[in-house]
């Protein structure tokens, strides 16, 4: 069995303006680094890791970098099938500005944005490469809240017909004999009672 848990990065400025960030290299914000060494601190106490993967966008690598220190496990590698759906011509733009530029019915434009499909089996992809190349070990992933929900509905749809994913949030994906598992979905226990600066 080969277990892997995905970790939505930490908090970033777009997010909290709600700006599409899309494959855009957007840093942690002060928070961001904040709720990313509450994780760290949660999963030294409670769970042993064997490796890091990353998605190669600065926010995911930060994040990465933060839990690797206090685990002790350097990043074993960056992987740019991590990254979050390419957004194309929305990158950067609130739901307000894409109303304005192109209409309310934007999604149905050609915008040059990377298909849910697409995102799903490269994805997908990335996480069967790990479990041949890892198995029997636990492997923290951590990348982005679109990919990670695209992700979950392509490996188990009948469990997950939408998906919503917290940041610093932590799913565990169990692959039993090429099977796949989901007994926690973003959970963010670690994040309860905190008060982080804005």
């Amino acid at each position: 069995m080969t277990t892997i848990g995905l970790v939505r990065h930490g908090i970033t400025e777009w997010n909290v303006l709600a700006i599409a960030q899309g494959s855009s290299n957007i840093p942690l914000n002060k928070t961001g680094r904040e709720q990313a060494i509450a994780l760290s601190e949660r999963l030294a106490a409670e769970e042993e890791w064997d490796l890091i993967i990353a998605s190669d966008l600065e926010r995911a690598k930060e994040t990465a970098e933060i839990i690797g220190s206090k685990l002790g496990l350097p990043i074993s590698r960056f992987d740019a099938r991590l990254r979050e759906m390419n957004g194309g011509q929305i990158e950067g733009t609130t739901e307000e500005e894409r109303i304005v530029k192109w209409g309310a019915d934007w999604r149905s434009l050609d915008l040059g944005m990377e298909t849910r499909e697409d995102v799903a089996e490269r994805a997908s992809a990335a996480l069967q490469d790990i479990v041949k190349d890892y198995p029997g070990k636990r492997v923290l992933v951590v990348s982005h809240g679109g990919l990670i929900g695209l992700t979950l509905r392509s490996l188990l749809p009948e469990q997950f017909k939408k998906t919503l994913l917290d940041n610093t949030s932590i799913t565990i994906l169990k692959n039993i004999e090429g099977a796949w598992q989901c007994p926690l979905y973003n959970c963010t226990r670690h994040l309860e009672g905190k008060v982080f600066t804005q």
